[in-house]
């Protein structure tokens, strides 16, 4: 039977660290627990031979490049958890948008203002855009004072990181979550 092709390939370590014949430079800097050292491939891959053990390619970028005697599959799967641990830390916050309009009445901004507060407990940032269409523009000062009235009830667990701005028709605010 013949195997599928998959097109979901694994993103993490496309380019794994070269191993032992990979290294192809003449001359490496070798690094053990006695110190560094400049010697040829050839040398390094010799010791690691005698150990039972693999000549990885550390920084391959250096001149000249800096290896390592281990074990390979080891040393990818600290690589790989390295990564896993690095990509948890940096989940990054993004800005939630609510947006409601001129006429919109006090229950429908209770349900906006508790979704808010949702999105403020995750750590998100929240923009609030108030939408004024046509004769409503004439009028701004309400909407803004709508608006302000709206932060004004979430400021228990938010701080204005961007106060009141026109974009276009709208007027925005941004709130970040409290520390």
């Amino acid at each position: 039977m013949r195997q599928r092709f998959s097109y979901q390939r694994s993103h993490t370590l496309q380019h794994r660290p070269r191993f032992n014949e990979q290294i192809r430079v003449t001359e490496v800097l070798f690094v053990s627990e006695q110190g560094a050292e400049k010697m040829t491939t050839a040398a390094a891959l010799e010791l690691a031979r005698q150990q039972g053990l693999d000549l990885i390619e550390v920084s391959p970028k250096a001149v000249p490049p800096v290896v390592k005697i281990g074990d390979y599959g080891s040393y990818l799967y600290q690589l790989k958890k390295k990564e896993k641990r690095q990509k948890a830390h940096s989940k990054q916050t993004e800005v939630k948008v609510i947006r409601f309009g001129y006429r919109t009445d006090t229950g429908d901004l209770d349900r906006q203002a508790s979704r808010s507060r949702e999105f403020l407990a995750e750590r998100h940032m929240v923009k609030v855009m108030i939408v004024l269409r046509g004769r409503e523009l004439s009028n701004k000062e309400y909407g803004i004072s709508k608006l302000n009235k709206f932060v004004q009830s979430l400021s228990d667990v938010s701080e204005v990181d961007q106060t009141v701005k026109r974009q276009g028709n709208n007027f925005i605010v941004i709130l970040r979550p409290k520390k």
